[in-house]
């Protein structure tokens, strides 16, 4: 049983996980979408190889490191969302990892599509394109100019792609992808008109997926829905039902309407975003509120009146931001029925280069 864990420890529900990447996979084949799933979130061999079994078109991923553990595991077919720049070290796996299987990689300045090229000639690429997150990127109008470079360079342009991560936020999702179809739909015009190939159109997040449609986008890249975590309940992306990965803890401290359990910041991370209502919540006490961390304690808070756990109780903490936690861990334990049934071990774990 959970209590006979060590903790804290990173536990993953078995069935709804499952649920969780089976529901994805068919919403996204019956609105015609490629799902291409962001893996910088599980990080995981086990959970990739299931994506692919239920259809996926590929795997996301955000760096060269992550892209060489799943190409070792046999994932054939990549896209590094990111404006790689080409380093003579990077240059070198970036030529490997073309040698051995399906890989794109996000540009956004003719400068890095030069360098790209100079490193892997004829590397397939999509153009990168800021539809609102101000990150990286560049406008709409300026992607066509991008793309002519990049094929000018040597390079072969796919098409064009964003990340609207500024559906992070309530009651944002429904502008968003309205702001991220238009910002695709405008690109890709942008490239056509020149001749070139835009037939790829990338976007999506977990808090916009449910309303992506094939008109504008071809592929999305939605990552956060294998597990579910405290941002997306509270942002009503998904229900407490769907919460596959908790951290299991153990109550150590207890006073008045606080108790404190043993992960803290170094296990759960401390991302906190300005609309959040903790650095957490507890999956099976949903009206209380982590508080505040440190790095081995996690202050939890109880509404008035309520009982509070016991000294040596099991809870199970939901934590903000699921992807800070999982590369925070060396392994997931599977739990299936409420007993463990295996680990995985967190495969791309600090893979950041």
């Amino acid at each position: 049983m959970l209590a006979d864990l060590p903790t804290p420890c990173v536990t993953v529900d078995a069935g709804v996980l499952d649920r969780n990447l089976r529901t994805m996979a068919a919403s996204a084949a019956a609105r015609g979408l490629a799902l291409r799933p962001h893996a910088k979130t599980h990080k995981c061999v086990e959970i990739a190889r299931r994506q692919i079994e239920l259809g996926a078109a590929g795997l996301t991923v955000a760096t060269i490191s992550e892209a060489e553990v799943f190409a070792d595991a046999g994932i054939r077919d990549l896209f590094i969302a990111y404006p790689v720049w080409p380093s003579p070290q990077r240059a070198a796996r970036l030529r490997a990892l073309a040698a051995r299987v399906a890989l794109r990689v996000g540009v956004d300045s003719a400068e890095s599509a030069e360098a790209l090229a100079r490193a892997v000639p004829g590397l397939e690429i999509l153009v990168e394109v800021d539809s609102g997150h101000h990150r990286s990127g560049v406008a709409p109008a300026e992607a066509g100019g991008i793309a002519a470079e990049a094929q000018k360079a040597g390079l072969e342009v796919r098409g064009v792609f964003t990340f609207p991560g500024h559906a992070y936020g309530p009651g944002r999702s429904g502008r968003v992808t309205e702001e991220e179809a238009a910002a695709l739909t405008g690109a890709a015009g942008t490239v056509t008109a020149l001749g070139l190939d835009a037939g790829v159109r990338s976007g999506g997040s977990t808090p916009t997926a449910a309303l992506t449609d094939s008109a504008s986008l071809t592929e999305m890249r939605p990552g956060v829905y294998v597990f579910g975590d405290a941002q997306q309940v509270e942002l009503g992306t998904c229900g407490w039902d769907e919460v596959a990965l908790t951290v299991t803890s153990t109550v150590v401290s207890r006073s008045r309407r606080k108790v404190i359990v043993d992960a803290g910041s170094k296990v759960l991370g401390a991302d906190r975003q300005t609309w959040a209502t903790g650095f957490g919540r507890l999956l099976d006490h949903p009206d209380a509120r982590i508080t505040a961390l440190s790095e081995h304690h996690a202050t939890v808070m109880f509404p008035e009146g309520a009982p509070l756990p016991r000294l040596g109780e099991i809870l199970r903490v939901v934590p903000n931001h699921v992807c800070a936690t999982v590369n925070l861990a060396d392994e997931l334990v599977v739990v299936s029925a409420g007993e463990p049934v295996g680990r995985w071990a967190v495969a791309a774990r600090n893979a950041n280069t």
